[in-house]
């Protein structure tokens, strides 16, 4: 085994169930709460933009929920996903640490995130919902939908943070030939764009509220959401749990995952499985969650009730936020720039569970270089942090003489992103700052909720 570069799964091993963290997790979950009455939001409070199969999937107690037929055969389609044990690499960083990484990049899309859109596009399918809106940030969530629309039959419409529209004009084209519709993002078409026109780079909170005005305006429409809420968590546990599996299969035990956050859904995906383990005294490892410094949500946000969305159409979560109203940078890293998280991570991160640092743009391309010309792989720029993230781990492993066995979640490739990899080879790619005087002001208008001990 030691010398074996890909851990293959058939698919036959494709999960039957995916994992719900939610019943594992210390203490009583905190309750999204209704956005007009601060009362613990209820199924009727989400009817208007999520089918009764999603909103069963959110607030479910049960350790396991079983994946529908139709979407393990969508699944079949890419899954299981390759782990790779990254030998190039690790001899590159003279480490004697032993890097594995589990690559999500093989799907259709390229990336990770079908595995929740083809579950969301089923479920909506059979509720005889007939479109679906959605926000993207740097397009991976949008081409997941847009390709889950189609294989179900599904009109798909995306709004598409304008900075990210601007970037990656082949991620649009992506979406486009899969049969959606793509609205730059503030736009005209609703309220909510045109309350924010004087931010034309947009963000993913901007983005948002325009998705959901859009789904509780028309019958026929649902929201879908890519990321943060139990659901979308929940879908991509099957990436954890092949990982598990493969990991069995090169006879060794993770004793850290590393992965990027944005919202969480990757991390997640990854992570939930083994953090159950963890949670339940079945194993020991670390986590390690990675966020750009110029949208550092985990690392230097708030621990308060706000809303997932910039105009405050959604029920208000517990979770870090950098306010709202908060419009990050125009980083590269598009799937990033959220200013919040996952409530179920977010709950780990303030129990000690999940370790949060935050890179700058030049710094996690320098390390996406350096993986690339080992392994192979041109990593997308949100998992480039991860990846920058990984490197210090190893350093680590090296000053310390340990064989430490590191995990690290490749959420998907670069292909699109290859502006940003030209601006950083031409010496042009700029660290955009962080602005704690706008994260102060956000944050000073959050709403009046109940405080989180």
């Amino acid at each position: 085994m030691a010398h074996e570069t890909k851990f293959i799964l058939t698919e036959d091993r494709i999960p039957t169930h995916w994992v719900n963290l939610l019943p594992d997790l210390p203490g009583d979950p905190l309750p999204p709460l209704n956005p007009g009455t601060m009362q613990p939001a209820g199924p009727d409070d989400l009817t208007p933009i999520f089918p009764m199969e999603i909103i069963g999937q959110e607030v479910s107690g049960d350790p396991e929920v079983e994946i529908p037929e139709a979407v393990r055969d969508v699944y079949r389609l890419w899954r299981p996903t390759p782990l790779f044990r990254a030998h190039r690499l690790e001899r590159e960083l003279d480490t004697p640490a032993h890097i594995y990484y589990k690559y999500e990049g093989v799907s259709p899309a390229g990336s990770h995130k079908p595995n929740s859109a083809v579950a969301q596009a089923y479920a909506n399918k059979e509720a005889g919902v007939t479109r679906l809106s959605t926000e993207t940030g740097a397009g991976q969530w949008g081409s997941a939908l847009a390709l889950a629309s189609s294989l179900f039959g599904l009109e798909c419409v995306v709004y598409m943070v304008g900075a990210s529209y601007d970037q990656k004009p082949y991620r649009r084209a992506m979406m486009e030939s899969w049969g959606a519709s793509v609205i730059r993002s503030p736009s005209d078409t609703t309220e909510a764009g045109r309350s924010q026109a004087s931010h034309p780079t947009g963000s993913l909170g901007i983005a948002i509220s325009e998705a959901v005005e859009v789904a509780a305006g028309d019958e026929g429409t649902n929201y879908a959401l890519g990321s943060v809420l139990n659901h979308v968590c929940l879908h991509q546990t099957v990436i954890g749990q092949e990982a598990m599996a493969q990991m069995e299969m090169a006879g060794e035990e993770p004793d850290v995952v590393v992965g990027c956050v944005g919202g969480g859904s990757n991390f997640a995906g990854l992570s939930f499985p083994f953090v159950r383990r963890v949670l339940r005294g079945d194993a020991k490892m670390r986590f390690l969650a990675a966020e750009p410094a110029a949208c550092p949500t985990l690392t230097r946000g708030a621990y308060r009730y706000d809303f997932g969305d910039t105009v405050g159409l959604t029920p208000l979560m517990p979770m870090y936020t950098l306010g709202h109203d908060f419009v990050p940078p125009p980083v590269h890293a598009g799937g990033l720039r959220y200013h919040g998280d996952s409530p179920m991570l977010c709950g780990l991160v303030k129990n000690g569970l999940v370790e949060a640092r935050a890179y700058k743009q030049n710094e996690t391309f320098a390390a996406a270089l350096r993986f690339a010309r080992t392994e192979g792989i041109i990593p997308g720029p949100e998992p480039a942090h991860a990846i920058r993230a990984l490197l210090d781990e190893a350093e680590d492993a090296k000053q310390a003489g340990e064989e430490r066995v590191i995990l690290l979640g490749l959420s998907g490739h670069g292909h699109f992103d290859m502006s940003a990899y030209e601006s950083y080879l031409a010496g042009r790619l700029e660290d955009p700052e962080f602005s704690e005087a706008d994260m102060e002001a956000a944050l000073e208008r959050l709403p009046d909720a109940p405080a989180i001990a």
